[in-house]
């Protein structure tokens, strides 16, 4: 320690200098030792039929969503179909939006027209934020015009910061849609009124400002306005001059006010659309402490791994229920607007909120607040063994928009119980293996104990031996459902109590479900995950190459009232 000064005048600056180092320390929580307490931040709209969340023009639909079944003598969950159109909400664009396929020799045909929804390499979907604070354009033009972002926006930020760079995420913060996504009908001031020339249009890039941060080598973009596309005729350019160099970019970003002008990691997310020009995604931040560090640099060395299968028609992707007529809405894909140029369709997809690798909020099999659902006889039998045994179920609303984003992410812990595969007789099928405490402990007696925290995942290797196009789809739902073959390793409820036990939040699996293909295991396990408030993450793939501790990122798109929800796994080594 340093010596302090003798005359007493120094001996009070000095004490004083201590005192306000010490203050900084404290607020600031940069003290020896100490780092700055990890944030999630949502940057995602919310979707609802009374939010202008889908583009108002024709011939695009409107999103949609319905409760098919609720908790009740016809179903023991809650069952939620979904209409919902890729420029939704917070939404992905990616180059085939613009770029016409290679194939089709086109002006603006290349490599790029090629790299869907599906194709981007999850390096590419996050990286370091950095917030071009564009505020100052905010309505700062005539009705029906979009102020426009210049290559002289990105100059001024990069003399107050620093100069842009590949792995960045370039985010144009006007705080456009802070301030004008409202239900209707003050809705309409969100896009339709500046379609219709009766407001001034949101912010956004020109082709320029494009084209210069291609020079930094920016992949990846985000903008708080509704689209990338200034208005009213420079829309297309800019998509082009973005889309060309293969960039991506999120529209209808919201909240980036909550960032720092560097140093977070920003992501985004979407349902992993076979063919998609874009999607409806979720974006999320990461702030504070040294794992926004390890996120960025691992996204900017491309050590990021896509563990969500892709969603197309003919894949077995929907659960079929237990018995005839308890079977979900089937993925389908619905065209409504043809691109001559590209010689591609926009479309919806119509599907069931369990399609594909989605989440599981506790809400999915718990009735809500004050209510008292009339279960089916059997199904009140299975309750009542389980109360007894693990005390109430109690209620939840925690749908999929309620789920907090840190749920779903955290280092992995991967128990693998590929070994239960082909352990049942065959007599007493349909039975899944069941994943047991005794299994769960035998991996923290090899591997250490289970942290708070951590992100549990079953590794049964069940899609990546059955996930097969029609006419070979029967393999994952079908014959194990029907007594055909054996079904999928599936932890039981007092699995489950005990992980919570052990602090974990959300489990994760690489099997159609979490429950089996015992429709009375299968409740156990749901109603073990909602009463104890835990989240599930169901239909992974391609988990072999996965360690533990590697960070596990999954995030449904928000879709208010939704028991399930569409979304993307990535994972970064």
């Amino acid at each position: 320690m340093a010596a302090r000064p003798q005359d007493p005048a120094a001996r009070f600056v000095f004490v004083m200098l201590l005192f306000t180092l010490s203050f900084l320390m404290t607020v600031t929580g940069t003290a020896a030792g100490e780092s700055e307490a990890t944030r999630f931040v949502d940057h995602s709209l919310i979707v609802a039929p009374e939010y202008p969340c889908t583009w108002p023009s024709h011939p695009f639909p409107r999103f949609q969503i319905v409760h098919q079944r609720t908790i009740g003598p016809d179903s023991a969950v809650n069952v939620d179909v979904l209409l919902i159109d890729g420029n939704t909400g917070t939404q992905m664009d990616v180059p085939p939006h613009s770029v016409a396929r290679p194939d089709l020799n086109r002006e603006k045909s290349g490599p790029f027209g090629l790299a869907w929804t599906d194709r981007i390499e999850p390096w590419q979907f996050g990286g370091e934020a950095c917030v071009i604070d564009v505020r100052d354009l905010l309505d700062q033009a005539p009705s029906g015009i979009s102020p426009l972002v210049t290559a002289e926006h990105v100059r001024r930020f990069e003399a107050q910061h620093r100069e842009l760079r590949f792995g960045d995420v370039a985010l144009f913060r006007s705080d456009y849609s802070d301030v004008r996504y409202r239900p209707f009908p003050e809705g309409s001031r969100f896009i339709a009124d500046a379609l219709d020339r009766k407001a001034p249009g949101f912010p956004d890039p020109d082709p320029d400002c494009m084209e210069f941060l291609a020079t930094r080598g920016v992949m990846t973009l985000g903008t708080d306005s509704a689209s990338m596309g200034p208005l009213p005729n420079l829309a297309e350019p800019t998509h082009y001059a973005g889309l060309r160099h293969g960039m991506i970019w999120t529209e209808s970003a919201t909240n980036l006010g909550a960032l720092p002008p560097t140093g977070a990691f920003y992501c985004m997310l979407s349902p992993k659309h076979e063919g998609g020009p874009y999607a409806e995604c979720r974006a999320v931040s990461i702030v504070g402490g040294d794992l926004p560090r390890r996120l960025i640099e691992a996204a900017r060395s491309r050590r990021v791994i896509d563990v969500t299968p892709t969603m197309a028609p003919g894949l077995p992707l929907t659960p079929l229920g237990f018995s005839t007529g308890q079977h979900r809405q089937v993925y389908l894909k619905v065209d409504f607007l043809y691109s001559e140029y590209l010689d591609s369709w926009h479309h919806t997809h119509l599907m069931d909120s369990m399609a594909g690798t989605h989440l599981v909020p506790p809400a999915y099999a718990l009735p809500p607040e004050d209510t008292q659902p009339e279960y089916a006889p059997e199904v009140r039998g299975w309750l009542q063994d389980f109360e007894q045994r693990y005390g109430p179920i109690g209620s939840s609303s925690m749908t999929t928009e309620q789920v907090p984003l840190d749920w779903t992410a955290g280092p992995l812990r991967i128990i693998d119980v590929s070994a239960l595969v082909g352990t049942t007789p065959a007599a007493t099928w349909p039975a899944s293996p069941a994943i047991t405490v005794e299994h769960v402990r035998a991996t923290e007696s090899r591997n250490g104990p289970l942290q708070p925290g951590d992100v549990v995942l079953f590794r049964t290797g069940h899609l990546d031996k059955f996930l097969k196009p029609r006419p070979n789809d029967s393999g994952v739902w079908l014959n194990p459902l029907s007594g055909s073959s054996e079904g999928w390793p599936a932890p039981t409820a007092e699995t489950i109590v005990y992980l919570k036990s052990r602090g974990i939040r959300c489990v994760a699996t690489d099997a159609p479900d979490l429950g089996g293909v015992d429709p009375r295991q299968a409740m156990m396990t749901y109603w073990a995950l909602g009463s104890r408030e835990m989240a599930g993450v169901e239909f992974l793939h391609h988990t072999a190459d996965l360690k533990d501790g590697n960070y596990f990122l999954f995030a449904a798109a928000k879709i208010r009232d939704c028991h399930g929800g569409p979304g993307r796994a990535i994972v970064f080594q």
